[in-house]
């Protein structure tokens, strides 16, 4: 169960070095194109399968990689424009939920997600080794965190979700993955 519901390992922090930057910056530049080619060709009954037991479907994952990735990039805005901010903490549950995840095609989020991060990867690029160091404050977790921290873990998050779908098409014999 644990391979179903993390198929690239859990999220490690890493040290800071110029290597792993370049590696989850591409990572945060080419997400978009990897959900989209992860989810090519599906129909509306494979859309709406679970990648795992208990699991999403692949409809509300890509909703939920947006709704993620909007979050995001507005807590990197928040941790280089102010000193150490609370961040907002939100239900994704209740948002997997909500009538545009329910009602809209995912090609909405998908499309989203090109233009999200074309801007997010536009502002990280432009971020000094400094500035990683800067941090937000998770009140849920009760958790300050840097910003390579999310770095790290934003990068990590859209591979994970593009690998439920992989795995999800390899193990029903959709094709592609």
């Amino acid at each position: 169960m644990e391979a179903l519901q993390y198929p690239i390992g859990k999220y490690i922090e890493q040290p800071f070095s110029d290597k792993q930057l370049k590696e989850w910056l591409l990572d945060i530049q080419t997400l978009p194109m990897q959900l989209e080619y992860a989810i090519n060709n599906l129909d509306e009954a494979q859309l709406q399968t679970a990648y795992r037991p208990g699991g999403w479907t692949v409809h509300q994952l890509v909703h939920h990689v947006a709704d993620s990735h909007m979050n995001a990039y507005i807590r990197f805005k928040l941790g280089l424009s102010e000193d150490n901010p609370t961040i907002k903490p939100y239900e994704e549950k209740d948002w997997a939920e909500m009538a545009d995840t329910k009602n809209l095609p995912v090609n909405i989020s998908v499309t989203l997600l090109y233009s999200l991060h074309l801007r997010w990867h536009e502002l990280l690029k432009n971020v000094t080794e400094a500035q990683w160091q800067r941090t937000v404050f998770h009140p849920e977790s009760k958790k300050q965190m840097t910003l390579w921290y999310l770095l790290g873990m934003y990068a990590w998050h859209g591979m994970h979700h593009v690998a439920h779908i992989r795995k999800l098409r390899e193990r029903e014999g959709w094709g592609q993955t």
